[in-house]
């Protein structure tokens, strides 16, 4: 039974590869991000607690 046991490639043991070879048309600055994060935070809020409130 032992004989019957199908083994896998040894290639990259499970891991992926990713390239960096992409690049995006549309880049942001991190600030950027974190302050429309906050500004669309505070609007969900305001209209939260008008809404509501």
């Amino acid at each position: 039974m032992a004989e019957d046991k199908i083994q896998m490639p040894a290639g990259m043991g499970g891991l992926v590869r990713y390239f960096d070879d992409y690049q995006s048309k549309i880049e942001f600055k991190p600030m950027v991000l974190v302050v429309v994060i906050l500004l669309v935070i505070i609007i969900e809020l305001t209209l939260h607690y008008k809404l509501f409130g």
